[in-house]
C-alpha cells in the first residue's frame, strides 16, 4: 500500500508542477481548483464517511456471520449507492450554477468578474459527474480491503494522475503558460473542455483499474433491490451520525474555501504575494504525502483487525493495535514536520518553479513551513477515529468533529480578518493546526476513558496515553537533534542565495534532508526506537538487491 501510494503521490507531484506551469498561482487557477476539488467535497458530505468509516466493520460482519459469506449484503450495498449516487450526480450537474455559489466569496457577484463566474460554472458542469466515479471507486476499494486486498486501491491513482499529466501537457502544448495578464482573467470555452474533462475522465479510469481484482477476490456483481430485513437499516442507522459528522466537517471546509477566494486584492492578484485557495490546497497536497504513506496505509490495514477485536470485545487487543499504528506513524510524521520549515522554499522551488509559477513559488513556502505541526496532530486524531469507527461509536465522533469544526471555523476567520493577502493561506494553516491539536487531545482522552470503561472497572486496559509519554519523549528527543543537525547545514549553504538555480535548490533540499535523515535514524537506533528501525527494515527488505540476496 505505502509503496503504491508514493507512486501515486510522485506522479501527483507532476500533476501539481504542471498545473502551476499552465494555470499559474492566481485568479486563473482559482477557477479550476475550486471547480475541480467541489466534486470531491460533494462525493465525501454525500457518501463518504459512510463508505470510508461505517462500511468495513459491516462488511467484515456480515463475511464473517451470513451463511453468503455477505454477498447478498455487498450487492445490495453497491446496488443502492450506485442508484443514489447516480440520480444525485445528475441533479448537480442541473443545478451547477447554484452549487458553485455555496463555495465562492461574495466578491464573485461583481459584474467585473461575470466571466470568471460563467469559467467556473463551465467547470463544474465538466466535474461534477466525478461524484459518481469518486463514489463508486471508493466502494470498490473498499469491497476489495474486506476482503484482505489493499494495494489495488492504493495504485489505482496513479492511472488518474497519468490522464492529468497527460492533459496537461496537451494543455501546455495547445495554449502555452499562461502570462501575468492571463493569470487574472477566465478561461476560453476549449480550455475549459480540456481541463474539465481530462480531470474527469481520470477519475473514470482509476475506477475502471479496480474492477479487474474485485473478480480476481470472487466479487460478482448482481443487482440487488429486496432492501427490506437486508441488514442495510443498522448500517444506515450507524451512518447517520458519520453524515452529520461529514456535514459538520465540509461546513468547515466550506468557509477555509470561501476565506481563501475571499477579498477583491488576494482574489484578483493585485496584491505582491498573494495566497489563496490554490497555495493552500497544493501545499496541503505535499504535507499530506507521509500521512497517506505511513498513515493511511496503517488505518486501511487495521481497521478489519480492528472491527474484528471490536466484535469480540477485545478492548486490550484494540489498544495495542491502535498504540502500535500510532507509533510507527509518529515516528515518520514527527521528523517530517521539524524539517519542513529548512526546506520548504526549495521544495516549493523544485515542484512550482516553472512556466506561470515561475515568480510566484515562494509563495508557497510559509504555508508548506507551517503544514507539518498541524499534521501531526492531524494523524493523532485520524487514528484515534479508527477506533471509534470499530467500536461503532459513530455519535462520539460526530460530536468530536463539531469541536474541531468550530475550532477551525472561529480560528480562521479571526486570523484571515486580520491578515494581509499575502498572509490568508498561512492563517488557514494555523487555524487547521489549531482545530487538530484539539481534536487530538479530546478523541484521544475519549476513546481511553470508553475502553477502560468497555473493559470494567479495575480492568487494566495497555496503551493507555500514558504509556506513550517514553516513546514520545525518545522520539522528539532525536527528530529535534536530527533537525538541529540539518539546521545548520541549511545555514552553511544559505551562501547560495534565497532563490538559487532550480538543479543547485534541489542538491541544497537533498543535502539538508539527507543530513536530517541519517542522523535521526542513529540516533533512533541508539535510543531504540524500534519503529522507526521496523519501517527501516521493511523498506530495505523491499529493495532489489535485498530481495535478490
Amino acid at each position: 500500500m505505502a509503496a503504491g501510494t508514493v507512486v501515486s503521490r510522485l506522479s501527483g507531484f507532476v500533476r501539481s508542477a504542471l498545473l502551476i506551469a499552465a494555470l499559474g498561482a492566481g485568479l486563473h487557477a482559482e477557477l479550476f481548483n475550486v471547480a475541480n476539488t467541489v466534486p470531491n467535497m460533494l462525493y465525501i458530505l454525500l457518501a463518504g464517511g459512510i463508505f470510508n468509516a461505517v462500511l468495513v466493520p459491516q462488511l467484515v460482519r456480515t463475511m464473517k456471520n451470513d451463511p453468503d459469506g455477505g454477498e447478498a449484503y455487498t450487492n445490495r450495498v453497491v446496488t443502492l449507492a450506485a442508484t443514489f449516487l447516480g440520480l444525485v450526480t445528475i441533479v448537480l450537474v442541473v443545478a451547477a450554477p447554484w452549487v458553485m455559489q455555496l463555495f465562492l466569496s461574495p466578491e464573485f457577484d461583481t459584474p467585473e468578474l461575470a466571466a470568471h463566474v460563467d469559467s467556473i460554472n463551465a467547470f463544474a458542469r465538466w466535474c461534477l459527474p466525478q461524484v459518481f466515479f469518486y463514489g463508486m471507486f471508493v466502494l470498490a476499494g473498499q469491497i476489495l480491503n474486506a476482503r484482505g486486498l489493499f494495494g489495488p486501491m492504493m495504485w489505482a491513482p496513479i492511472a488518474n494522475n497519468l490522464i492529468a499529466i497527460a492533459m496537461l501537457a496537451t494543455y501546455l502544448l495547445t495554449f502555452g503558460p499562461a502570462g501575468p495578464e492571463e493569470q487574472g482573467g477566465p478561461f476560453t470555452p476549449g480550455q475549459e473542455a480540456m481541463l474539465g474533462l481530462g480531470s474527469t475522465l481520470g477519475i473514470v479510469v482509476q475506477l475502471l483499474v479496480l474492477l479487474p481484482y474485485l473478480r480476481r477476490v470472487g466479487y460478482r456483481f448482481r443487482p440487488r433491490f429486496d432492501l427490506r430485513d437486508s441488514g442495510l437499516g443498522h448500517t444506515l442507522r450507524l451512518s447517520v451520525w458519520t453524515l452529520l459528522f461529514v456535514i459538520v466537517n465540509q461546513i468547515a471546509y466550506a468557509v477555509v474555501v470561501k476565506l481563501a477566494t475571499g477579498g477583491p486584492a488576494s482574489t484578483l492578484g493585485e496584491a505582491p504575494g498573494a495566497t489563496g485557495y490554490t497555495v493552500y490546497s497544493y501545499a496541503f497536497l505535499i504535507v499530506m504525502v507521509p500521512h497517506s504513506v505511513i498513515t493511511v496505509s496503517l488505518a486501511t490495514a487495521i481497521l478489519p483487525r480492528l472491527s474484528e477485536q471490536a466484535a469480540a470485545d477485545d478492548q486490550a487487543g484494540l489498544s495495542r493495535t491502535l498504540v502500535m499504528a500510532l507509533r510507527t506513524a509518529l515516528a515518520v510524521i514527527v521528523p517530517f514536520a521539524l524539517l519542513l520549515p529548512l526546506v520548504a522554499r526549495d521544495a516549493a522551488h523544485v515542484i512550482w518553479g516553472y512556466g506561470a509559477g515561475r515568480d510566484s513559488y515562494q509563495n508557497f513556502a510559509p504555508t508548506l513551513a507551517l503544514f507539518g505541526i498541524g499534521l501531526v496532530f492531524f494523524t493523532v486524531h485520524y487514528l484515534m477515529l479508527r477506533g471509534f469507527y470499530a467500536l461503532e461509536r459513530t455519535r462520539t465522533v460526530f460530536l468530536i468533529q463539531c469541536v474541531i469544526a468550530a475550532t477551525n471555523i472561529a480560528v480562521a476567520v479571526l486570523l484571515v480578518r486580520e491578515s494581509t493577502a499575502a498572509q490568508t493561506s498561512p492563517a488557514l494553516v494555523l487555524a487547521y493546526g489549531s482545530s487538530y491539536l484539539v481534536g487530538a487531545i479530546v478523541s484521544s482522552v475519549v476513546l481511553v476513558r470508553r475502553l477502560r470503561a468497555d473493559a470494567g472497572p479495575g480492568t487494566r486496559v495497555p496503551g493507555s496515553a500514558a504509556s506513550l509519554l517514553g516513546f514520545v519523549g525518545r522520539l522528539l528527543l532525536a527528530a529535534l537533534v536530527s533537525t538541529a543537525a540539518a539546521y545548520v547545514v541549511h545555514l552553511l549553504l544559505g551562501v547560495l542565495g534565497p532563490d538559487p538555480h532550480l538543479v543547485v535548490a534541489l542538491l541544497r533540499a537533498l543535502a539538508v534532508t539527507t543530513v536530517d535523515v541519517v542522523v535521526f535514524v542513529l540516533l533512533a537506533r541508539l535510543l531504540r526506537l524500534e519503529e522507526v528501525t521496523g519501517v527501516l527494515d521493511t523498506v530495505l527488505r523491499r529493495l532489489p538487491s535485498r530481495r535478490q540476496a
